[in-house]
């Protein structure tokens, strides 16, 4: 499967056989991140009110546009052009500096061999089931410790003594383009690891096949598109 990051918590995923999922979009004239150019198969969003990570609307192409929460609320999965997605409740941080806390979904499915999860905008600690939901990862797509998302020492831990994807991939940290006054970059996150386990992709697209999986956890910086 082919990888790359737009930006914030929107990445695009492309099978082998050419299916495109894009997750989370964004409004770029909130998030500073370019427009969506390219068309997509599938759009999926962890919820359907918050412009940072639901904007299914702005992808070309007319894909099938996905609501994480809605499917959740309807039983937690969905099939869409032969792939399945599967989801779990979250909400955002209690204490949210912006407005009341809505709820949200995570979400995960699988593309050429390779288990891919989406976070979402957890804003508070793991509940087990939430832990659960994300074990036996190849891929996580992974909140950082910003506010007013999950904090970096409830985040961190779980991920590095339960949770344990194999390869992280950090999204929604503090950038030049985006800049939360509130936010971290993303040394704030990568302090928590060795740097013998951190890997720089040195652009916003990769390609992984299941031979590139790590045995164990290892995280993977990807730069954004420009």
């Amino acid at each position: 499967m082919k990888l790359k990051w737009y930006g914030h918590a929107a990445f695009r995923i492309t099978t082998a056989n050419g299916t495109s999922i894009v997750t989370d979009p964004y409004s770029p004239d909130l998030a500073g991140y370019p427009p969506f150019t390219e068309p997509a198969d599938i759009a999926i969003a962890s919820s359907g009110d918050d412009a940072y990570h639901c904007r299914t609307d702005l992808i070309p192409g007319d894909p099938v546009q996905v609501n994480a929460l809605e499917v959740e609320k309807q039983g937690g999965k969905r099939e869409v052009k032969g792939i399945t997605f599967t989801t779990t409740i979250t909400k955002e941080m209690e204490e949210h500096p912006y407005h009341a806390p809505g709820q949200n979904a995570m979400y995960r499915f699988e593309v050429d061999g390779i288990r891919v999860a989406h976070m979402g905008d957890i804003g508070n600690p793991f509940t087990q089931a939430q832990k659960d939901f994300l074990k036996n990862t190849d891929v996580l797509l992974a909140l950082t410790g910003d506010v007013p998302t999950i904090r970096l020492n409830d985040l961190v831990p779980a991920l590095k003594e339960e949770i344990q994807p194999k390869l992280i991939v950090p999204m929604h940290f503090r950038t030049l383009t985006w800049r939360p006054r509130d936010g971290y970059w993303i040394q704030s996150f990568l302090d928590y690891f060795d740097d013998a386990d951190v890997d720089f992709a040195f652009g916003y697209e990769v390609d992984l096949t299941p031979d590139d999986i790590p045995a164990s956890t290892r995280v993977m910086v990807m730069d954004y598109m420009r």
